[in-house]
This record gives C-alpha cells, structure tokens and sequence, in this order.
C-alpha cells in the first residue's frame, strides 16, 4: 500500500510564500513522475507543476517564475516552492505520483495524497 502524505498548506498574505512538501511511502518500486494539482472551488483540478526522476520539470503558465518544484529521489519526497501568491491561487493541493510498487507491475498506477489547503488573503 502507497500512501502520499502532504504538508504545509495554509493561509499566507498575497505576495507571500508558502512550501509544500509531500512524501510517498510504502510498497515503492520506482516513482516516474511526481506533481502537485490544484482543485478551486468550482473549477476542475489542474496541474501545477510535475517532475520526474531525472529533474526535468514541467509548470503551468499561470505559475511560471512564481513556483519551483523539486525532488529528494532517495526519500521518495517532492516539493513546491510557492513565491509571490495570489488570491488566485488559493486552492487545495493535492500531489500526484505516477510509480509501479511492484518489479511486477505491467504498467504504472497513479496515487493522490489527501491535499492540503492553501488560502492567500489579506
């Protein structure tokens, strides 16, 4: 069982900063790509921003030279970096990794963490 645990949500002015930090664990294989998304209220789920094994990245325009996402490899860990937050940008987060618990699998599964809220407001 794989479980995807996130932190460091919250609520933060606009123009401030905020990390968020999530960790897999369990029955791990190998992680391919890890990402956080965001929900709105109202709006559908989004990708924020992605990463894979090798640290090539990929970011949503809408956040391009605001955020930063990174990757510990050996502790199956992926991070976002938020600067300069908007309203927004308030949403919950939820990461993402795409990864095989198994030598045996025959292709990768998609897991999701719990998602953790962030709020930026005055």
């Amino acid at each position: 069982q794989v479980q995807l645990v996130e932190s460091g949500g919250g609520l933060v002015q606009p123009g401030g900063s905020l990390r968020l930090s999530c960790a897999a664990s369990g029955s791990i294989f190998v992680i391919y790509v890890m990402g956080w998304y965001r929900q709105a209220p109202g709006k559908q789920r989004e990708l924020v921003a992605s990463i894979i094994s090798s640290g090539s990245t990929n970011y949503a325009d809408s956040v391009k030279g605001r955020f930063t996402i990174t990757r510990d490899n050996a502790k199956n860990t992926v991070y976002l970096q938020m600067n300069s937050l908007k309203p927004e940008d308030t949403a919950v987060y939820y990461c993402n990794a795409l990864l095989k618990d198994s030598i045996a699998n025959t292709h990768p599964y998609n897991y999701w963490g719990q998602g953790t809220q962030v709020t930026v407001s005055s």
